[in-house]
């Protein structure tokens, strides 16, 4: 009993009946619109001018209902008052990825691509707040004149005030309530009604809210297809971390310890390794600054989408080109300085080329600057100091990337003895050469030496 009196007792059964009158207190404007035909049309049936009436009202209602103002109106208003979970209108629309968003993997097989618009909600959609508009003023005036009855009775009744009295005819007998208990006793079950009614309006529109403006079939796809971007841009962006970061703080470390040792008997080698760190360190704040960016950004967007923000497209635009200027771009041309870095560790690094890589353009060159990257600093971080060769050859078909080194237990004094390791790197590499539908092969090559090899397709460009 007491569980089926807790609607009653509930502030949101009222504010979602609040809710509803307000819907039908707000299409009055439109009934005096409503009404112009019928006053054109004083020769037709009082049944047919009724109809046409309400024809022409519900036709306005649903014009109303078709802007987009409309409806973000009412998803704010229904999460507020009724309570559900509604998305935001402006976060349901399919989302555009732009050259700054994608970053260095954009133009990648197989990854998100870029459109210069947003493309409209399919017709079918449109009519569903429209809809909901019509099932709001049509619960909001039942509810308003069941619920103002019921509560004009219950405060007539009582003692007979304003001389009120009920007859009640069912079944063929009657009653009549005049004063007394018996009209308290009324009163009070009128007054329940009218709280019974509440819920039943509230219900009614919190069971519609989310099928009619909740986000259709295609908006849901919509939605999807953004966490999936999204959840590629975060991984991207770790990516980008793991490879830049990872390898600035192994050659940075080693090339500090490398300086310590250097520093009473060739204070030369260790000023050298010392502006490495510096160039090293410089390198890494382009790339962190970068990722921070895209982070900030994301962060802002999803800040102003919260709070129902619309952003201009030539706002967006320039914020893209800025961040796609201020973005670190590194390919195979830039491999020459991310040896010389890693000779100043101390490693011995042999560098075998063929054909000619500054050739490779675009998402290619970047992806396979990266991945010799990550194999440097793998092979420095694990490798017994022994030396380092890398292998580029750039052929008609396809890209080739391999390094080598030696394992064991390190041999070069200043060296750390062991590195932290995240266990990300060859997924990492793995996922990356996936997206170019390349093919890597890392693993022991021999007793003591450990090989990565990439090979990547390549299209020339004219």
């Amino acid at each position: 009993m007491i569980k089926a009196l807790r609607p009653l007792l509930r502030r949101s059964t009222y504010a979602g009946a609040l809710f509803a009158y307000a819907a039908a207190l707000a299409s009055l404007p439109l009934l005096s619109f409503a009404l112009l035909p019928a006053l054109a049309w004083r020769s037709a049936p009082e049944g047919v001018l009724v109809v046409v009436v309400l024809v022409v009202w519900a036709a306005l209602i649903a014009l109303v209902g078709l802007a987009r103002t409309t409806r973000r109106v009412l998803v704010l208003t229904a999460r507020r008052l009724l309570y559900v979970v509604l998305p935001e209108p402006s976060a349901v629309r399919p989302s555009t990825t732009s050259p700054a968003e994608a970053g260095p993997v954009a133009d990648a097989p197989g990854a998100p691509s870029a459109s210069p618009t947003a493309s409209a909600p399919p017709a079918s959609g449109r009519w569903r707040t429209p809809l909901w508009l019509l099932l709001h003023v049509t619960l909001g005036w039942t509810g308003a004149l069941a619920s103002g009855l019921l509560l004009f009775l219950a405060l007539a009744l009582p003692g007979g005030w304003l001389r009120a009295e009920l007859a009640l005819s069912l079944f063929g007998r009657s009653a009549r309530v005049t004063g007394g208990w018996q009209s308290w006793a009324v009163a009070l079950a009128c007054l329940l009604l009218a709280a019974v009614v509440c819920v039943l309006v509230t219900r009614a529109l919190r069971w519609s809210a989310p099928r009619l403006l909740g986000p259709s079939t295609a908006e849901r796809l919509a939605l999807a297809a953004e966490r999936e971007r999204r959840l590629a841009e975060r991984n991207r962006l770790a990516h980008e971390l793991h490879d830049s970061i990872g390898h600035t703080l192994t050659t940075t470390t080693i090339q500090a310890a490398v300086a310590g040792e250097l520093m009473s008997t060739d204070p030369a080698a260790a000023r050298a390794a010392l502006r490495s760190i510096e160039e090293s360190a410089r390198a890494a704040l382009e790339d962190l600054d970068y990722v921070l960016g895209v982070l900030r950004e994301r962060e802002a967007e999803t800040a102003g989408s919260a709070g129902g923000a619309v952003s201009t497209e030539t706002a967006g635009s320039t914020e893209t080109s800025e961040v796609a200027a201020a973005a670190p771009v590194r390919t195979l041309a830039d491999l020459p300085e991310l040896l010389e870095r890693v000779r100043h560790t101390g490693a011995v690094v042999e560098w075998e080329r063929s054909g000619d890589p500054t050739r490779v353009r675009g998402t290619l060159s970047r992806a396979a600057y990266r991945i010799v990257q990550e194999g440097l600093t793998n092979a420095v971080r694990h490798g017994s100091g022994g030396p380092i060769t890398v292998r580029v050859a750039a052929g008609p078909d396809a890209l080739e990337l391999e390094v080598v080194n030696e394992t064991g237990a390190a041999v070069r004094t200043g060296r750390p003895r062991a590195f932290p390791t995240s266990g990300h790197g060859l997924p990492g590499l793995a996922e990356r050469v996936r997206l170019l539908h390349g093919e890597i092969d890392a693993g022991p090559d021999g007793p003591r030496r450990w090989r990565l090899a990439v090979r990547l397709p390549v299209r020339w460009s004219a």
